[in-house]
């Protein structure tokens, strides 16, 4: 080492992006500068390597596009133009301009918006809960992602508890069910080859043909939004056959007769008839289900995102107990592992100080909720962190009007312009997991893990923690808790004393900086029983669900939008819209990083041939897309990867970065799921023409 030359020490920090792998990366550093980073080897679920995007961390860290200093806005709303101010200037406006809402209209005309661009227990929901609850703000219901999946799985299994994910190397089936592994789970993928190493066989089910899909022994292309019917009809052929296992069923779950009168009705033509799938191959993969064990369902939030989406997974959470599949390592349905980790969720967030009568807003109606002018009092003033809703939210265009409003005071904490922040009176620099403390649960793992920061951060940057803390602050509220450090807030994040932290504390987390939960290992959690919901056996009819108006027994909702639920629509707009991740974004994160624009190309749709012959479209060709929300332009491509009627935008382009300024959500609607109140953003009818030569 030459003198003068800094010494190279390797740190480790967490991956915080919303993925289940939640990944730890040992990152080199030289000086204050990361000069290199990977996966952690010892870290038995990251196994040494990271997936394409984080692999490219440092290219995100140090960007020359990165936002770096604070900014207040000199040009028109979504014009995206700033001038640089200081840190107390634009805290000062901040405080002054929230002082003036609540004067004029009560604190609950003032929305933060987040979800979940960074995943840390603190980032994500701790200092900034504490804030806008002291000050009084609407509350914001955070269900556009996860909800109605969540909420389906709690019905019938009590808690988003599944089999241990590196268990499914003992699977001798694995079913992909609406989880595009590959591409958005990847490190669960050398678990899943293990397994196939050893005999397993993978079935995908999955209206288009995605990389998961195009690697495994059979893909199922049912219709989206219809996978309840293929689980109901799975279980009739299972019932019908006496596959079922009826030991368990009669120890371990309850509604069982109930749920066999109702898939009697669901025989494998009427099934075909609703999921678009051949009656023969019904049969087969109701058979194959049922007859090997042990069989492992990996769902993802696919299955949630259409109007009977909580049903669907709830119905699909019924299979494992009908077949006993959770007798076994690796048997049984994984969503998430979020409700293994005991969090201590009103420690963090302290929704003690939540004032009476303080309302909630979806986040999936944002659109709504900024345009609604009968809404009292209505939002006068947006905090948005941790989101891109101008990119990511349902109904582009209403969500851009709300934004575009000249009453509405917008304040982004952002990495990157974004979409969201060319509509913003002040923009917030914000700091890379590289550069703050956090604390991690996971929910496709079962390890917690502490991340502290490997460099200073850049320019003046600062986490939402510190942001939330100086606002507080400089508003005069005096809530002790508005005080506290990060490090004071991480040593409440778990309940320690939790059965499932047995032998875990905080500074053994702070010694070895990851640790798997105190759990069997493989964590087989319902092998006997003891399912955490009401009548602690797995509930194929759920009386809770009454109250929330739902159907108690395990069953099919149908898409809002759709060729059978909806022929007049239909015959305007015949073709099913379904939008899922591009194989190199993460919702819409990554997705102006010059390497990944790159690689993905351009915005594009995917048609079966029949349906771009049948309208004149080629290969290659400008398409618009679009329905009576809004339309969209993308380039055509021609395959059956997409089933007939079908048709695929692979997503979350920034809109600015489309031709026309918009994205795949200036067609989705904000109406809301069954259950959860999530955002039905595969619940979608369109068509597709040729875009006109001036586009």
């Amino acid at each position: 080492m030459s003198e003068g030359t800094a010494a190279r020490r390797r740190l480790k920090v967490v991956c915080p992006h919303d993925c289940p792998d939640t990944c730890v990366m040992a990152v080199d550093v030289e000086g204050d500068r990361a000069v290199g980073l990977g996966g952690d080897p010892e870290h038995r679920f990251t196994q040494g390597f990271l997936c394409a995007k984080v692999n490219r961390y440092l290219e995100r860290v140090y960007s020359p596009e990165r936002i770096l200093r604070p900014m207040k806005r000199v040009g028109a709303k979504g014009e995206g133009r700033f001038e640089r101010v200081s840190w107390d200037a634009a805290l000062d406006e901040i405080a002054e301009r929230f002082r003036e809402v609540i004067a004029a209209a009560g604190p609950q005309a003032i929305l933060p918006y987040s979800y979940a661009g960074n995943m840390g227990l603190l980032s994500f929901g701790s200092m900034d809960r504490r804030f806008f609850q002291a000050l009084g703000a609407s509350l914001l219901d955070r269900t556009i992602c996860a909800s109605a999946g969540a909420r389906g799985y709690e019905a019938t299994a009590g808690a988003t508890i599944g089999c241990d994910p590196e268990a499914i190397v003992h699977a001798r089936l694995i079913v992909a069910w609406g989880a595009n592994v590959v591409s958005s789970n990847v490190h669960q993928w050398p678990f899943v080859e293990e397994a196939r190493r050893r005999g397993a066989r993978l079935v995908t089910v999955d209206p288009f043909r995605s990389k998961t899909a195009e690697k495994s022994d059979r893909h199922l292309a049912l219709l989206p939004g219809t996978d309840a019917a293929l689980a109901l009809g799975m279980m009739h052929v299972i019932f019908r056959d006496g596959l079922e296992d009826r030991e368990f069923l009669e120890r371990y779950a309850v509604g069982t007769e109930d749920l066999r009168r109702r898939a009697r009705e669901w025989t494998p033509e009427r099934t075909a008839g609703t999921t678009g799938l051949a009656a023969a191959e019904i049969e087969l993969f109701a058979r194959e289900y049922a007859g090997t064990q042990p069989s492992a369902i990996r769902m993802n939030y696919g299955l949630n995102r259409h109007a009977g989406g909580g049903m669907a997974v709830r119905t699909v959470a019924c299979l494992p107990a009908v077949v006993g599949a959770w007798r076994h390592a690796g048997g049984g349905a994984l969503l998430s592992t979020s409700g293994v980790f005991p969090v201590d969720h009103d420690a963090l967030e302290r929704p003690d100080l939540v004032p009476p009568g303080t309302r909630t807003l979806n986040m999936s109606q944002l659109g709504r909720i900024l345009t609604d002018e009968t809404l009292d009092p209505p939002v006068k003033a947006l905090f948005v962190y941790n989101s891109n809703p101008a990119a990511v939210a349902p109904d582009q265009e209403g969500v851009r009007r709300g934004l575009a409003r000249e009453d509405l005071f917008t304040v982004v904490h952002e990495l990157f312009p974004t979409d969201t922040v060319d509509f913003a009176d002040i923009v917030l620099p914000a700091t890379t997991t590289l550069e703050h403390y956090d604390i991690h649960k996971s929910y496709g793992h079962l390890y917690v893990s502490l991340s502290r920061p490997a460099i200073t951060p850049l320019g003046e940057s600062l986490p939402n923690t510190e942001v939330f803390r100086r606002l507080a602050a400089r508003l005069g509220l005096d809530d002790p808790c508005l005080r506290d450090s990060d490090e004071d807030m991480a040593r409440r994040a778990f309940d320690w004393n939790h059965p499932r932290m047995a032998g875990i504390t905080f500074e053994r987390l702070e010694r070895e900086g990851t640790v798997r939960l105190s759990v069997p290992d493989p964590y087989v959690p319902f092998a006997e029983g003891g399912f955490p919901t009401p009548s602690g056996k797995c509930e194929l009819r759920s009386e809770g669900l009454a109250e929330e108006g739902c159907d108690t027994l395990a069953g099919y909702v149908p898409p809002r939008e759709s060729v059978a639920s909806a022929p007049e629509l239909a015959e305007r707009y015949p073709l099913a819209f379904i939008s899922p991740p591009a194989h190199h974004f993460l919702n819409s994160t990554f997705s102006a990083q010059p390497v990944f624009v790159r690689r993905e190309g351009e915005a594009s749709v995917t048609m079966h041939p029949d349906d771009a012959s049948s309208r004149g479209i080629a290969e290659g060709q400008m398409v618009r897309i679009h329905n009576d929300r809004g339309s969209f332009l993308a380039r055509a491509r021609v395959s059956d990867a997409a089933r007939p009627g079908v048709v695929v935008g692979l997503s979350i382009w920034w809109a600015k970065m489309c031709p026309g300024g918009r994205n795949a959500n200036a067609v989705t609607g904000q109406e809301l799921t069954d259950m959860g109140g999530g955002a039905t953003f595969y619940d979608v009818l369109v068509d597709v023409e040729l875009a006109e030569p001036a586009a």
